[in-house]
């Protein structure tokens, strides 16, 4: 008897009975996996900000996480799931970035004693949920509709999800670096082979000259993420205030009596770095100025969509509904006011400042995205924005006759939520737009935000309760983590409310500097040179050390290299860079166990004290990053 075969249709359904359903999104395991990578994400993320007063987005590494886990190891997995889990595991450590940049201002600042467990995870929770509430009417009209916002992260993340379907190479190159910056950090913070902090200064015709680089992978990874031209940008702010304002200074004023390498650094501590202070301002209010036509539309939209009834009926175009966002809104709402009235024991401020909080993060959420697709996350400007919510809330306080330390606690208290909110909103997105790119639903990704933020947003007090306990945050001892947009925030609340004095003269000169560097900006942008003076890399480059942002610009060269390489190397750079990151990170944290528990030991364990060797140290780190990258380039 002769078998009759198949026909095309018959052997199509077949195979798709084998298959995953493509549409597959928010599964169980996607969920996990999502949070599990988000956890440490979140925790990578808490170091590093504290660290080096930047943080970088991890969609990208958590889609090649995911895709080795799901294709590479279970064998299972579609596209929309890996896309789920990059949403969820990139949530919490946008929430992280808002916490670190303003929370620990409160301890800097005397008004918190420790870190609350409950006060900062609520925080968090509440300032983390407002941005994706808040993102949600925004959608259509930032990321669908308008063509000008590009999303960079978020295509880029799409071109991974994308490419990423063959396998699990990407994964063994990332925990492969991962590995390297836990060693390398291991070397540096437990057994001192190498300095953290490789740095000479001294007294030269009659003034103090300093020079430094930090020894950390995790720094060189930033600036392979953030590129050249940002790198560049960074790094003529510290010019500007170490090799310049410093010597300058010392020129007019006597020089102190102690180590030429103390008075550059209480020099730049007690007044040039404000400096940066102007230039971030007139930097955030900048940027809102050129997109203030975007910003406008963004918010119309925001309030127009509000409490109206969905009409979406397209899997990729729905949107959780209205009247969920509504109850969750009103909700987040009575949270705010139940913290505040906590935080700082007065009703009349928790509700001042409840309002003041709702309507600054409507705005800023607005701006957040709106840059977010301009210019990408790394580019987003959320310490200016930050600055500019603290002072409006300050403003408004102070009207009000409130001083003191409720006063302090109810400006930052309005920081703390808005700039988390704005950092969420900025990840949100780009995960959107990710989505929008390879068919995703639009509401369950608004889920998966929720959920990346409810679960490892807990983990962030513990954390900062631990890195403080060991290292100390924004103390100004040896060896503490800077925290620089956190000491900042409590510089500028303390001189308004309290009776600490801000050296306005150092404020003014920043500002001066640049609004000079929006202007060239524009010169070069209307001449259409590829190179770009951003105003707000300049700024952070004045507030934080020059040694931070040495190995920053080495490593926007290495990018730069790689770019002009192939696009292959310049892939592999990006992972190897994350996978340094989340080393570093990692191990700063497990590093703090000890130096916690074990308060009488001397960590790190001191072997070698060599300033040659620290920085041939980095220089191999350096090569090794460009040889690896370059020479699996072809694979990626």
């Amino acid at each position: 008897m002769v078998r009759q075969l198949p026909t095309l249709p018959e052997i199509s359904r077949q195979l798709e009975m084998h298959l995953p359903d493509p549409t597959r999104e928010l599964t169980l395991r996607a969920i996990v996996i999502g949070l599990l990578i988000g956890t440490v994400l979140t925790a990578a993320n808490t170091y590093l900000g504290l660290y080096a007063g930047m943080t970088v987005t991890g969609s990208i590494p958590a889609a090649i996480v995911s895709m080795g886990i799901l294709r590479g190891l279970l064998k299972r997995g579609t596209i929309h799931e890996n896309n789920i889990v990059q949403t969820i595991a990139s949530a919490g450590e946008a929430v992280a970035a808002g916490i670190i940049f303003t929370v620990p201002a409160m301890l800097i600042a005397g008004v918190w004693v420790e870190f609350s467990f409950w006060k900062v995870s609520l925080i968090g929770l509440l300032g983390g949920l407002l941005g994706v509430l808040f993102m949600i009417p925004l959608r259509r009209v930032l990321i669908v509709e308008d063509k000008e916002l590009i999303y960079p992260e978020g295509v880029a993340c799409a071109q991974v999800l994308e490419a990423g379907e063959a396998g699990g190479s990407p994964m063994r190159t990332i925990l492969s670096a991962l590995g390297g910056g836990l060693v390398f950090k291991s070397l540096v913070g437990l057994v001192a082979v190498f300095r953290g902090t490789a740095e000479i200064a001294g007294r030269v015709a009659g003034t103090v000259f300093y020079a430094g680089t930090d020894v950390s992978v995790a720094l060189v990874g930033v600036g392979v993420i953030v590129g050249v031209e940002i790198g560049i940008a960074a790094l003529l702010g510290s010019v500007i205030a170490w090799v310049f304002a410093i010597p300058i200074f010392y020129w007019q004023s006597p020089l102190p009596n102690h180590s030429a390498m103390d008075a550059a650094w209480d020099l730049w501590n007690g007044q040039i770095r404000y400096m940066g202070v102007g230039a971030m301002i007139v930097g955030g209010l900048a940027s809102m100025w050129k997109i203030r036509g975007g910003i406008a539309q963004a918010v119309r939209h925001l309030l127009s969509g509000i409490g109206r009834g969905s009409q979406v009926v397209a899997r990729t175009d729905k949107d959780l509904p209205n009247s969920l966002v509504g109850v969750a809104f009103a909700l987040v709402a009575v949270g705010t006011f139940i913290l505040y009235r906590s935080v700082t024991g007065s009703v009349s401020v928790a509700v001042t400042a409840g309002v003041v909080m709702l309507v600054s993060s409507l705005f800023f959420v607005a701006v957040s995205s709106y840059i977010c697709g301009l210019v990408g996350s790394s580019n987003n400007p959320i310490s200016g924005t930050t600055i500019c919510a603290l002072m409006f809330s300050s403003v408004v306080l102070l009207i009000l006759g409130m001083t003191g330390s409720a006063g302090i606690l109810g400006a930052l208290g309005v920081a703390s939520i808005v700039c988390c909110a704005a950092a969420t909103a900025g990840d949100t997105s780009q995960d959107l737009k990710t989505g929008q790119l390879v068919g995703a639903t639009p509401r369950l990704q608004q889920t998966g935000q929720f959920i990346g933020i409810l679960v490892p947003v807990f983990t962030i007090a513990p954390v900062l309760t631990l890195l403080h306990k060991a290292y100390g945050i924004g103390t100004g001892e040896p060896n503490a983590l800077l925290a620089p947009q956190a000491t900042l925030f409590a510089s500028i609340a303390e001189g308004l409310f309290g009776d600490s004095s801000i050296p306005w003269n150092m404020v003014w000169i920043g500002a001066v500097i640049a609004v000079g560097i929006v202007l060239l900006d524009g010169a070069l942008e209307r001449s259409g040179s590829r190179f770009r003076a951003h105003v707000m890399p300049v700024a952070v480059g004045i507030y934080l050390p020059l040694s931070l942002m040495v190995p920053i610009f080495l490593g926007g060269l290495i990018a730069q290299r790689l770019k002009n390489h192939s696009e292959g190397a310049r892939h592999n750079g990006l992972l190897i860079a994350s996978g340094l990151i989340a080393g570093e990170a990692i191990a700063g944290i497990l590093i703090a166990i000890p130096k916690t528990l074990f308060t009488e030991a001397e960590i790190p364990i001191p072997v070698a004290d060599s300033l040659w060797l620290s920085l041939a140290a980095l220089a191999a780190v350096m090569y090794l990053i460009d040889r690896f990258a370059s020479r699996g380039s072809t694979s990626a």
